[in-house]
């Protein structure tokens, strides 16, 4: 966040990040614990929707003679993506980020939006597919236990309950 300087004469801005770890600790509290269980949810759900709309998908194969069937390459990816940027973007976090008492704020403390949602999952997803233990590896030394693609994105998670 930015603050103007208190003098008038002076056109400087001050900027203090939101969210600063230093300022409130308790914020990332319990985060890199609770987001697993929150990740275990979230595929769960998204397990769930694979399957409702494979039936879909299915019938729409029958109605189209067969060429329907190729959404079945995409259904996944789609499904979890689209999962990802309808909770996330807007409501600042997924399903089972919410149940955890989770939230996913930009770094200047805004809420991301759908596409950064759907962004922040296929970062989350490609960097855990190519680079999994880079991608570990930060919230172990990171003061706000962010993932590879929390930085990548300029965003962090943080307990909604502590602030």
């Amino acid at each position: 966040m930015t603050t103007p300087s208190s003098d008038a004469n002076a056109m400087s801005v001050t900027s203090t990040p939101a969210y600063d770890p230093s300022l409130h600790p308790e914020i990332y509290r319990e985060v890199r614990r609770r987001r697993v269980l929150a990740w275990l949810i979230d595929v769960m759900i998204i397990l769930a929707l694979v399957l409702v709309f494979a039936v879909v998908v299915f019938f729409l194969g029958l109605l189209t003679l067969g060429l329907g069937w190729s959404l079945f390459a995409i259904l996944g990816p789609a499904v979890a993506i689209l999962y990802a940027g309808a909770t996330s973007g807007g409501k600042g976090g997924t399903l089972g980020m919410r149940a955890m008492g989770l939230r996913l704020r930009m770094a200047y403390g805004g809420v991301p939006d759908f596409w950064l949602g759907c962004a922040h999952a296929i970062l989350f997803w490609v960097s855990s597919t190519i680079l999994p233990i880079l991608s570990l590896v930060p919230p172990l030394i990171d003061r706000r236990k962010r993932m590879l693609h929390d930085m990548v994105r300029g965003m962090v998670m943080v307990d909604e309950r502590a602030g």
